[in-house]
């Protein structure tokens, strides 16, 4: 990892904004449990400090993607319940097993595979996602061979809604209902439903354990709404060069950029290698103190240029840093300007990132 002298992008995580947010979660989700979704590497944040401060917060139960992040956040979460949402894939029960991490079954193969096993599972039922997850088909299958479900411990049954960002979209209730119905064929189990909006929408879009994600890490987890949690992610790029123009110019590859005299441009030592999307050229802006600096020309693979001739001369100085993502520059409204959402922006960056991690000195990394 690079180190802060040599450093052109720097990562800073706020743990104790993480704590915060999570404790938000919590509260709204009351009285269901709130678990935490720690998938792509705590959605691109550092999974072991994020975990073990979550961990620190009073969370019992995370949910990752696959058996690698299980196994890996095994390692220093002994005791966590350990939700796994691939479920079972061809020869991984035994390392599921050894690590005593939880299967999400997804289909009834996958049901049968896990047969006999002393490890609870979850069972994931499909209710509008047309994902992972058994259809009514399935489920009512399953309900019928009494001797296969005799077989399988059942901690959980989950769904997941499609629509819960978008507060009056129909889909949410529809699936709440067909969810309802569905599981009453199966043996009583703790329920999951909902993921950060439905938390703040209360324990009915919940169930028993809700499992939030983007809204841990400061993304606004609902459309058209002010967001209800606070930045965790600042993304910085350091100033490598500041250049007076003299005569009209165009800027980056392309030329998608007219530089016309008095101008001066600022060249950042970041771009879409460190996952800054190539999409905010000419799109977006950075931060330096109050002033917001527009992104001018295409961002290149490490190098981005701003417009900083509003600012006095001297300012910014080469060495100095900008905000790209952060408190003055809000991940949700350069995802809209990319064309995406903030989830695809945090798991982006990349791994060469200089990484900083605010709070508890026990969990920097």
């Amino acid at each position: 990892m690079t180190d802060a002298a040599t450093a052109t992008v720097e990562l800073t995580v706020d743990l104790d904004a993480l704590a915060r947010n999570y404790r938000r979660l919590r509260d709204a989700a009351a009285p269901a449990e709130c678990g935490a979704v720690v998938k792509a590497n705590a959605y691109g944040l550092g999974v072991e400090p994020v975990a073990r401060r979550l961990a620190r917060e009073g969370c019992r139960t995370f949910f990752v993607a696959s058996l690698a992040e299980g196994v890996e956040l095994r390692g220093f979460l002994p005791s966590a319940e350990i939700l796994v949402f691939e479920g079972l894939l061809p020869g991984g029960a035994d390392a599921l097993e050894a690590a005593r991490l939880v299967p999400v079954l997804n289909s009834l193969e996958q049901v049968r595979a896990w047969a006999g096993r002393r490890t609870p599972a979850a069972l994931h039922i499909d209710t509008g996602m047309s994902r992972l997850g058994l259809s009514a088909a399935d489920v009512a299958a399953l309900a019928a061979d009494r001797g296969l479900l005799a077989r399988v411990e059942l901690s959980t049954v989950m769904t997941h809604l499609a629509c819960a960002d978008e507060t009056e979209h129909p889909l949410t209730e529809r699936q709440l209902e067909r969810f309802d119905a569905l599981r009453r064929q199966l043996p009583a189990a703790r329920t999951s439903i909902g993921n950060s909006a439905a938390a703040f929408r209360g324990a009915r879009y919940c169930g028993d354990l809700a499992r939030p994600g983007i809204g841990l890490y400061g993304g606004n987890p609902f459309v058209g709404r002010e967001s209800p949690v606070e930045c965790v992610a600042t993304l910085r790029g350091r100033v490598l060069q500041v250049r007076s123009v003299d005569e009209a110019c165009t800027v980056g590859y392309g030329a998608t950029y007219d530089a016309r005299p008095p101008a001066r441009l600022a060249v950042i030592g970041a771009g879409y290698a460190d996952g800054y999307p190539r999409a905010l050229g000419n799109r977006s802006f950075a931060s330096f103190g109050d002033a917001r600096l527009p992104v001018v020309g295409r961002v290149s693979m490490e190098l981005l240029c701003l417009d900083v001739s509003a600012l006095p001369e001297g300012a910014p100085a080469a060495g100095d840093w900008v905000e790209l993502i952060g408190p003055n520059v809000p991940i949700d409204e350069l995802a809209t300007a990319a064309d995406t959402i903030s989830y695809e922006l945090l798991t982006r960056f990349g791994h060469q990132i200089r990484r900083v991690y605010l709070g508890d000195e026990r969990e920097r990394a």
